[in-house]
């Protein structure tokens, strides 16, 4: 009995730990899909978001079945996870590069919420509830589909684009030094010159300074 007791603790406290993690991702999914440049990548985003909503509804079916409290309980992991796709998406512009990091952060929950419903499946199984635990099969089912379509939009060319445009940055940051000495160069060039009339200038006057002192010496 204590053992089960135990066991059960955990699984409700578990329970609540996912129950804020799906609720978090509810309103940080919206955000994603907003924030990419892929249209197969936003609805890919908006699609789980209807799946995550009934996530909720499924978990506080849960909750119904072992009669406890449908509540929640801080997640600190999903909370970091929704933390580092906030500031990826202000740090970066629109375009490959910031979907290629929405796929990574939108991943990262993924397999957090992969091995969270992995291990509660397992625990009701163990305490009979088998009815909690086909709940959260199907649940499970979806975030391994919803991991595995992120994968395929990566691989079909998001990669590849934010690789495409990190180069073309490198190129640009190439020309602009090119530019750069090339200004420099022509100034040096112009300056030359002006360098070289200006020694002619001191030339012609200490001729003719030479010219006054012979001048001089002839007069005496």
């Amino acid at each position: 009995m204590t053992g089960n007791t135990t066991l059960r603790r955990l699984f409700t406290d578990e329970l609540r730990d996912i129950y804020h993690a799906e609720r978090q991702l509810v309103k940080a999914l919206p955000k994603l899909a907003k924030a990419s440049t892929s249209p197969d990548l936003r609805e890919a985003l908006e699609s789980h978001l209807q799946e995550t909503e009934e996530h909720v509804s499924r978990l506080e079916q849960a909750f119904d079945l072992i009669d406890e409290t449908a509540k929640t309980k801080a997640c600190a992991g999903m909370l970091g996870i929704v933390e580092e796709g906030s500031e990826l998406i202000k740090e970066l512009d629109k375009g490959a590069a910031r979907d290629a990091g929405i796929i990574a952060g939108a991943q990262r929950a993924e397999h957090y919420e992969i091995a969270v419903y992995g291990t509660l499946m397992s625990w009701a199984k163990a305490l009979g509830h088998d009815d909690v635990a086909e709940l959260l099969s199907s649940t499970l089912e979806e975030e391994k589909a919803a991991d595995e379509k992120l994968s395929e939009l990566a691989e079909a060319g998001i990669n590849e684009a934010a690789k495409s445009g990190s180069e073309d940055e490198e190129e640009e940051g190439d020309t602009d030094e090119e530019d750069d000495e090339e200004s420099t160069s022509s100034g040096a060039r112009r300056r030359q010159p002006q360098m070289a009339g200006a020694r002619a200038g001191n030339t012609g006057s200490r001729s003719s300074a030479s010219k006054s002192r012979t001048g001089n010496g002839r007069s005496r």
